[in-house]
């Protein structure tokens, strides 16, 4: 892992789920790109996964001496946070180094979410009668029926969907592999996609394992999911800034509110630690509070 290769990503996130302009997204990255550059001089060329809490409090107090503006400081803190919060949210760090850091606040995280009706709206937009509405309406229900990562999405090979014991193989992060349930639902999808669409387009010779292909028969990319989502959304009139992980939210919320042990839950989405899998739970809990503060008669008055 580099860090060009993870501003990339932040930039695209930053981009196209968090709607930055492109000053401000200059800004951000500019501000990480030189953080990078310290961590290559002065910490032996440590990666953004090895980077500490310390690491950077040193980074800020080298920078502090240079008489910037506490505006231009406050910023500092505000892109390395929402860097390594970035990390932590796309489980590419088990922890934020920065999160103890004194600066704006940006809030507690909780992952967006959509309800079952929301989805529902979201696959309604497609046009199913093109071969590439059918791969979009079978991309978003794997997506939210498996509760796979985009990175596993785009990845995901044929070999390894077992369609007489209904389950996938998914090579995930750190090379875990595991195996995620198969609705008979899905299974149908995936099927009817490959053979009304995939089995009559042409498949680059690199790609013939691989379920999703693009237009030209090669593997998708990171970014034509995001954009095929956004699109999507923004058809169906949902104002919620959405993303393929919000699928995957969305997925293990559900699992949760209908009484799926958290557990099951951990496996299935292939978290390493519970400690990722819990901020689920606080989830539930909004839902909890909402409840009362709506319908108990103590706040009826």
């Amino acid at each position: 892992m580099t860090w060009d290769e993870k501003i990339d990503d932040f930039g695209n996130f930053l981009k196209f789920e968090r709607s930055f302009s492109d000053n401000t997204l200059d800004a951000y990255l500019r501000d990480i790109r030189k953080l990078g550059e310290y961590a290559k001089q002065e910490l032996k060329q440590a990666n953004p996964l090895e980077i500490t809490y310390e690491n950077i409090q040193e980074y800020l107090f080298q920078l502090s001496k240079e008489k910037f503006s506490e505006r231009t400081q406050a910023r500092w803190i505000s892109s390395i946070k929402a860097f390594f919060k970035y990390l932590l949210d796309d489980e590419v760090r088990p922890d934020n180094p920065a999160s103890l850091l004194e600066g704006p606040k940006l809030g507690l995280y909780l992952p967006d979410t959509l309800s079952l009706e929301e989805v529902e709206k979201i696959l309604s937009a497609i046009d199913i009668s093109t071969a590439l509405g059918t791969r979009n309406q079978c991309m978003i229900e794997v997506l939210y029926g498996c509760g796979l990562r985009v990175s596993e999405l785009i990845t995901l090979k044929i070999s390894n969907i077992n369609f007489k014991e209904l389950y996938l193989k998914v090579d995930g992060k750190g090379n875990k592999t595991r195996f995620v349930p198969l609705a008979e639902y899905t299974a149908k999808l995936i099927q009817q996609y490959m053979t009304d669409v995939r089995m009559n387009a042409p498949i680059n010779r690199k790609h013939e394992d691989t379920l999703f292909l693009n237009s030209r028969g090669a593997g998708m990319s990171r970014i034509i999911v995001f954009i095929i989502i956004k699109e999507l959304t923004e058809k169906a009139g949902i104002r919620k800034k959405i993303s393929p992980h919000t699928f995957r939210h969305s997925f293990a919320t559900h699992l949760l509110q209908n009484g799926a042990d958290l557990r099951y839950i951990q496996e299935m989405l292939g978290h390493s630690s519970i400690t990722t899998t819990e901020i689920y739970t606080h989830l539930k809990n909004e839902e909890l509070r909402d409840v009362i503060l709506n319908y108990h008669p103590r706040n009826k008055s």
